[in-house]
């Protein structure tokens, strides 16, 4: 039995993460749950919202699945997620975006992977206030972070079948930073003969995607055009909703949806725990466990196929009807 970490969030986060187990359970997948809160709800109680206990299970049992977390906005603590991927070297940010059954959007067969350095760029938090008037960021590429997130790129396209890498940068005008990751990349491809390799400046690569994201196969994207790009991809599909998201470094793993803790929905049975299932979907896969992972898969699409649906979705099912048609259909 694999023992995994479960953080169940706040917000919305614990009604999700009870759906999840409950579908994970019926499937009889055997996995040893060990449960971490996390978030506002305990800074009242420990002080901070990410407790080191957290992380000492994650480094522990290798594996996480997470529930969201809320963030405060322009002050308060720092980001969970930004945290963890920090502590935990989660460098690569792992975004699948394809069209789920009987969920209508304006693109058919749209089948993509957003992979997003995770570790630095704008994002490594190195800010100061130089005085009243101005307050500075610091965007850092490195050359190790880019040649490794690049090496995942292409890794996972030769082992998941994908045809094409496409490097998002905005190199003409960050000719330093965005050219070191644009260099690294066409460094790495170079190794990668049997896998299509493409650069596209993230100005254009938004409007080809909104004008023809079938086009695109693997993306690979610096920390901030890649967070962006990640949730217009999700747009293409149905919405944060449905988005799943995985931050994968050399020794852990945490799975989570991408979607926030939405906080004026819980504990009313609304929430749609589709984004966190398809995560947990890919943690089984992860640790081996394919066929369970297949046949929770194919039973949420049966459900999405019959018509029963979350809110969000145009549907009119709760949070539990849509779990137990899940189930059911195991």
């Amino acid at each position: 039995m694999k023992k995994v970490t479960l953080i169940n969030g706040d917000g919305i986060g614990p009604e999700i993460s009870n759906s999840v187990l409950k579908i994970i359970e019926a499937s009889g997948a055997q996995i040893d749950w060990d449960i971490q809160t996390a978030g506002a709800d305990v800074i009242e109680t420990e002080g901070v919202p990410l407790p080191k206990r957290v992380e000492d299970s994650i480094i522990k049992n290798k594996v996480a699945l997470k529930a969201p977390v809320t963030t405060p906005i322009g002050k308060g603590f720092r980001s969970v997620n930004v945290q963890l991927r920090k502590d935990l070297d989660l460098y690569a940010n792992l975004r699948p975006c394809y069209n789920l059954p009987n969920v209508k959007t304006r693109y058919e067969n749209v089948d993509i992977v957003v992979v997003r350095e995770n570790t630095e760029d704008l994002y490594a938090g190195i800010e100061r206030q130089i005085d009243e008037n101005t307050a500075e960021s610091i965007k850092r590429i490195t050359k190790d972070a880019s040649h490794r997130i690049a090496e995942f790129a292409f890794d996972y396209a030769v082992k998941n079948n994908r045809k094409e890498v496409c490097v998002v940068t905005k190199a003409n005008i960050c000719k330093l930073s965005d050219g070191l990751f644009l260099n690294c990349a066409r460094e790495i491809a170079e190794k990668y003969s049997q896998i299509k390799f493409r650069e596209i400046l993230v100005d254009n690569c938004c409007m080809q995607l909104v004008q023809n994201p079938c086009q695109f196969d693997v993306l690979l994207l610096p920390n901030l055009y890649g967070d962006i790009v990640s949730d217009l991809c999700a747009g293409l599909i149905g919405g944060l909703g449905i988005a799943q998201g995985a931050n994968i470094g050399k020794d852990y793993a945490v799975f989570e949806p991408v979607h926030g803790s939405a906080p004026d929905i819980a504990g009313q049975d609304k929430a749609n725990p589709t984004a966190l299932l398809l995560s947990a979907i890919e943690m089984l896969n992860y640790i081996g466990e394919n066929a369970y992972a297949n046949n929770i898969k194919q039973a949420l699409f049966k459900t999405l196929n019959s018509g029963i649906k979350t809110s969000d979705l145009g549907g009119k099912a709760t949070c539990s009807e849509f779990t137990n048609s899940i189930i059911a259909n195991l």
